[in-house]
């Protein structure tokens, strides 16, 4: 991380005056985690966590919304308002605010799509297979979830093929035992950064 976020901020804005990086990947993949500590190493820059986005009724057809009530407002500069879903209650939650921070980061599945790339500084994509990524979303979430990770998967697969986000990634995301690889991804950069490894600990980074 400690390589990572700084070349994160030199960034050329993206979203107005913001750098909009999003981590994309399966359910599963790890990247609620690796958001949390990328914006922790970017000195607490926010994070939009799509699943307050997306609803049972909308897992993935929610780009409007986005757009409308987080990218616009962020685009002129402004905070942005948006009320986060409540997968228990099923209903929206009180408005959250998205300041227009140097860099922000948007994670979840979707945070690639076509319709945000154009806003986005960076895409990171979290390089776990699919299947291997849902058996641990599945035994993360329990046998109470079962039906709704019946119904999750075959939506994403259905995302992904008419929606692909890994080959616009410039950056893949691995993780190790000892922290994160990073390595250029299939959309290649301009400047392409080695294969880095980022850890906690900054005498590891090499």
């Amino acid at each position: 991380m400690h390589v990572l976020a700084p070349r994160l901020r030199r960034l050329p804005p993206s979203c107005g005056p913001v750098r909009l990086v999003g981590v994309d990947g399966h359910a599963g993949s790890g990247k609620s985690t690796f958001a949390g500590r990328l914006a922790a190493a970017l000195g607490g820059a926010p994070v939009l966590h799509l699943d307050d986005i997306a609803t049972h009724e909308e897992l993935f057809s929610w780009t409007r919304r986005l757009l409308r009530e987080v990218v616009e407002p962020l685009g002129r500069g402004e905070s942005a308002h948006y009320r986060p879903y409540d997968w228990g209650a099923r209903r929206l939650g009180r408005p959250r605010t998205l300041p227009p921070a140097p860099v922000v980061l948007v994670e979840g599945v979707g945070a690639g799509r076509r319709e945000l790339r154009p806003h986005l500084a960076r895409l990171l994509w979290m390089d776990l297979p699919a299947d291997e990524a849902w058996a641990r979303g599945r035994a993360r979430d329990g046998e109470e979830q079962r039906a709704f990770w019946a119904a999750w998967t075959e939506a994403e697969r259905r995302h992904f093929a008419d929606d692909p986000s890994r080959p616009f990634a410039e950056l893949l995301v691995r993780q190790r035992p000892e922290g994160y690889e990073v390595a250029p991804g299939p959309a290649g950069i301009a400047d392409p950064d080695r294969t880095l490894t980022h850890s906690d600990e900054p005498s590891s980074v090499c």
